[in-house]
């Protein structure tokens, strides 16, 4: 039946709109935070409290405490879907943080409470930065571009992440800490100005607060509360590609007979640029196989690797190459996560940051979870017994849900 003039307008607008959504500045939209948690907070931090002369254990409970807005950033990010559009958040988000720093840098000793206590600050200003760009990958009409802006997205966190890392510590021997503080606030408020790039976002207004509550608590209803939900949040909290193992790999490396030279080259910024490099990849997978099902591949693709560490011989070569390939596979099973998150939440509408960020922050648990399980395993049985609780499990879940989502693929998606 050939289609009335209304309709092909429509079609004609969805994919004009598609054309300007540009899912690469999700790369650098994602930078501030990129520098702010994976650079400074996750990298170079402790290296610098070390050289202020602060005890390892003081500067190891410092660094938890500033990782702690990265689990609990969903109880204030919902205030970037009102007031003002989400990129403009993004930027005074950016702003804030990069300034609060720099105040940090400034301060006699970075273990001082005050510099805790800013860096604390900026760190809850950057999981803005993260919610933001969430509510705005949501409103994106292709799905092909959402596949592209989540590997764009991960790519950018991790390659950023891996060069202010290299910038703060190679800069660290020839300068001030409060020289060192300029750049870092450079490094986080400027790529914020790609947000001038990103498509226009709407705002919640225009309508009365108990109508605005109503839509917000339709579209929380239509992601949450659903059977459909059951299936995605296991695919969230299931532990299969979720990189607990980057954290004990340098630890384990010895068995290998890897030096300690080697062990900082291939899981320093190394890795990071290898799983960049794995989230880019992601986005070649095709859109006509569904997040859910994808995700899970690449989970069973990265315990395959890992069988390899488990499984092979206790030498250097094996060990190299082992890493190597989980850590691009890793990069892959971030981004299709990151997919899974988007194809579960729907559209944004007028409450997408708030509940990108409830999910996203559900990323972080398998990884909890799995380091600790991962962890205890090695130290009872061994270095492969690390390894192989992590390919069992992984492999396991993987397979559930592969037979769940493959058998049913005209389950309705959330909307």
């Amino acid at each position: 039946m050939p289609m009335d003039m209304g309709e092909v307008e429509g079609k004609a607008a969805v994919i004009h709109a598609a054309e300007r959504e540009r899912p690469w500045v999700f790369g650098l939209l994602i930078a501030p935070l990129a520098v702010l948690a994976n650079g400074l907070i996750g990298g170079a931090l402790f290296f610098l409290l070390l050289k202020q002369g602060i005890g390892a254990a003081r500067a190891s409970g410092i660094v938890a405490f500033l990782n702690l807005p990265q689990t609990i950033y969903f109880l204030w990010s919902p205030i970037t879907d009102f007031l003002i559009r989400r990129r403009t958040w993004l930027m005074v988000a950016a702003t804030a943080a990069a300034a609060v720093m720099l105040t940090a840098f400034h301060q006699s000793s970075l273990a001082s409470p005050w510099a805790v206590g800013l860096m604390f600050l900026s760190a809850c200003f950057g999981q803005l930065i993260v919610a933001g760009c969430g509510g705005m990958m949501g409103t994106l009409h292709s799905e092909v571009n959402r596949r592209r802006a989540s590997s764009f997205y991960q790519s950018g966190s991790l390659a950023f992440g891996a060069l202010a890392l290299s910038v703060l510590v190679g800069l660290s021997e020839r300068l001030q800490l409060g020289t060192l503080g300029w750049i870092m606030a450079a490094m986080i408020a400027l790529p914020s100005l790609a947000a001038l790039a990103a498509p226009e976002q709407r705002t919640v207004g225009g309508v009365g607060v108990k109508q605005t509550i109503f839509q917000i608590w339709h579209e929380f209803k239509g992601t949450f509360l659903r059977w459909v939900a059951i299936p995605y949040t296991l695919t969230i909290l299931f532990p299969m590609a979720s990189g607990a193992m980057i954290q004990l790999l340098p630890g384990l490396a010895q068995d290998y007979h890897i030096s300690g030279e080697q062990v900082a080259w291939i899981n320093g910024p190394l890795a990071a640029l290898l799983m960049a490099a794995g989230a880019l990849s992601a986005a070649l997978v095709s859109t006509r196989v569904r997040a859910t099902v994808a995700y899970p591949a690449a989970g069973l693709m990265n315990a395959a690797v890992l069988a390899v560490l488990w499984l092979g011989p206790m030498r250097p070569m094996v060990y190299f190459t082992g890493t190597i390939l989980f850590l691009f596979t890793i990069g892959v099973g971030y981004a299709l996560s990151t997919a899974v998150v988007l194809e579960f939440m729907g559209g944004s509408g007028k409450s997408g940051s708030a509940r990108y960020s409830i999910l996203n922050s559900l990323l972080n648990v398998p990884v909890v979870y799995m380091v600790w399980i991962d962890g205890k395993s090695a130290g009872r049985w061994g270095t492969r017994a690390g390894f192989g609780t992590d390919v069992v499990l992984s492999t396991v879940g993987a397979l559930i849900l592969l037979a769940y989502f493959l058998s049913r693929r005209n389950v309705q998606e959330p909307e």
